[in-house]
């Protein structure tokens, strides 16, 4: 696997609108947790369900082990939304391949440590999303095979 070094924005606009994403509290995440919280759960939010693994749940149910992750149609590569760089096209493009593997790569460890993934898409309905997220904790906690 190629390393991703960083490199300067393209110019100031880019270097902006870098600084402007926000690694936590954004629109469609707000949206989801307001959605949730609605539906009558409590999570933790910006939790590291492995201590030993720098990955962080956007969602957390800690007794009933599920890990909620909403996934950025840019950053993680949507299959319906993700657009190409125009500058740095081959930088982004490793970028988000990079995203894609860790992803299935913190998939597989919280699997192996008996928690649930749920993947939400940032474009996806927030109500729909928290609805799925609903049913999948109530199944754990009441004992079922909820994945």
């Amino acid at each position: 696997m190629a390393a991703v070094r960083p490199v300067g924005a393209s110019s100031e606009g880019v270097r902006k609108s870098m600084r402007a994403n926000k690694g936590r509290d954004t629109k469609p995440e707000l949206a989801l947790r307001r959605a949730v919280h609605a539906l009558g759960l409590r999570y933790r939010v910006s939790f590291r369900p492995l201590r030993s693994v720098r990955r962080t749940a956007d969602l957390a149910f800690t007794r009933a082990r599920v890990a909620v992750f909403l996934d950025g149609c840019f950053w993680h590569g949507c299959p319906e939304h993700h657009t190409k760089a125009r500058t740095n096209a081959d930088y982004w493009a490793e970028k988000v391949e990079v995203n894609r593997r860790r992803d299935t790569e913190t998939d597989r460890l919280l699997a192996e440590a008996d928690w649930l993934v749920i993947r939400v898409w940032e474009h996806e309905d927030p109500q729909r999303a928290a609805t799925r997220v609903a049913e999948a904790v109530r199944a754990r906690r009441a004992g079922g095979d909820a994945g």
